[in-house]
């Protein structure tokens, strides 16, 4: 991700931080438990677009599940930036950790 991206993030942080009574290990705390509540709406938005509850029918659409998704993300990133303020290095780091394991394995038998 670029500079750009990590400075909103961190603009978010400030700008959630002068709104925040809590200590910051109560900040820290539920800002990370805030991916929970974000997963579980990407779960309601897929049950939605997929009319999967006979109750709600088609409640939700595929755009509805991107922005969840979108939400997740964005929650994510502004937790990690929460817990670490070299959010945008530790996240490459991991990224191209991840990738290395990942993507540089020989590729499994035909």
């Amino acid at each position: 991700m670029d500079s750009a991206t990590w400075t909103t993030i961190d603009r978010l942080v400030e700008w959630l931080d002068s709104h925040d009574s809590n200590s910051p290990e109560v900040t820290r705390l539920l800002r990370v438990l805030k991916l929970q509540e974000e997963t579980g709406e990407v779960a309601e938005a897929v049950h939605g677009a997929m009319g999967s509850n006979p109750r709600k029918g088609a409640s939700h659409t595929w755009t509805d599940v991107e922005k969840e998704l979108c939400d997740v993300i964005l929650t994510g990133m502004v937790a990690l930036a929460t817990v670490n303020p070299d959010a945008g290095k530790v996240f490459t780091h991991h990224l191209q950790s991840v990738a290395d394991r990942s993507l540089t394995t020989a590729a499994p038998p035909a």
